[in-house]
């Protein structure tokens, strides 16, 4: 009988996912969540026109999307006041940063990123075969001048950076990712990842060319436009790297509901516009929670809080683990020494009624047992 052979790289690789699901928990625990506050979802969901453009989408789902996303790129392109060979469309920024990744990087290429950040890039670069070379945060921010010092020192082919954060929610002025442009080593691409935009202060956001070939920048409709399981990603960048992309990504890989939800979802700034408001007040809701319970929360331009639990990261985890038991779904950062934090997704005002509850609990039960 024979097996599949893979390729030496496949098979050196461990077969793993980069994030456990808040449905794979519920499963093992036999129990739903209470308060589903860890994604970084947006628990305001989508726009009312936007789900009023997939119901009716959904009786022509027996053809294929648009291969060219032609009405979506062009309505992007024209809010974001760019030509449509600027933009590019894909499942979600998860997909765009492999395709990215496919484009650049092959075996043994250097790749620079910081230690903690957001895991699914690694994933990719490690996929094709990526030597990604990783600097600490500084602050509980990426710091720019260490991720090009080494970019410069390995001969980096991509510099990851996402403004604002993720896992930290931190965030830096526009200015110095103008700065980290102009500094870039010559051949180096900063993908710069802005999944959380809609959320940072207009005056912060840097100010780029989209004809610029040393950037591209990736956007989202997961989070203030509250359409994670759409799976809506674009990407900005010079038309030379946009038309690249057509070397090698799913043709077919857009739902022909999802685009028309995200294209219905443009159309309804309003209703964004009150999503970003009432993440603001969930924020500041979770900031004081935090506070009344002795506990640190970070400032935040995402639509989450990390919260500095005080201590090292065996007693975060052991928070996490008593808030899970007690049915609230929240994660933490991976390394670090960012792993002393939660971080808590907003949430609408039972699920941080629920929290203010259950916090003082878990906390209660993890210092007993520390």
């Amino acid at each position: 009988m024979t097996t599949p052979r893979y390729t030496p790289l496949a098979a050196s690789l461990p077969a793993t996912v980069p994030f456990v699901g808040p449905e794979t928990q519920e499963r093992a625990r036999g129990a739903a969540f209470r308060a589903r506050l860890g994604a970084n979802e947006s628990v305001f969901g989508p726009s009312p026109l936007a789900v009023a453009a997939m119901q009716a989408a959904a009786a022509d789902v027996w053809m294929y999307g648009d291969p060219e996303n032609h009405d979506l790129r062009n309505a992007l392109a024209e809010a974001e006041r760019v030509a449509p060979e600027n933009v590019i469309v894909g499942e979600g920024i998860d997909g765009l940063l492999g395709y990215v990744v496919r484009l650049t990087v092959g075996p043994g290429d250097s790749v620079v990123t910081s230690d903690g950040a957001y895991p699914t890039f690694n994933y990719h670069v490690a996929g094709f075969g990526g030597a990604l070379h990783k600097v600490p945060y500084r602050d509980d921010r990426e710091d720019p001048q260490a991720l090009l010092d080494k970019a410069a020192e390995t001969g980096a082919k991509l510099i990851y950076l996402a403004n604002p954060d993720n896992p930290m929610g931190t965030w830096h002025d526009g200015t110095v990712i103008e700065r980290m442009i102009a500094d870039l080593p010559d051949g180096c691409l900063l993908v710069l990842d802005e999944a959380y935009a809609h959320f940072l202060p207009s005056e912060a956001m840097p100010r780029i060319a989209a004809d610029d070939p040393r950037v591209i920048r990736f956007r989202t409709f997961s989070k203030a436009y509250g359409m994670a399981g759409a799976r809506v990603g674009y990407g900005i960048a010079a038309p030379g790297l946009i038309s690249a992309f057509d070397k090698v990504r799913n043709h077919f890989g857009m739902c022909r509901i999802s685009q028309a939800g995200a294209l219905a979802a443009l159309n309804d700034p309003d209703y964004m516009a009150s999503v970003v408001a009432q993440v603001g007040w969930a924020r500041e809701r979770i900031a004081a929670i935090a506070t009344a319970n002795g506990l640190t929360p970070l400032p935040s331009a995402t639509n989450f809080v990390t919260i500095d639990c005080g201590a090292d990261g065996d007693f975060a985890r052991a928070v996490l683990r008593e808030l899970l038991a007690r049915d609230i779904f929240v994660r933490m950062p991976f390394v670090a020494p960012q792993d002393r934090c939660i971080r808590v997704s907003a949430g609408t005002g039972a699920d941080l009624d629920l929290l203010a509850e259950i916090l003082p609990q878990a906390l209660e039960a993890a210092r007993a047992k520390s």
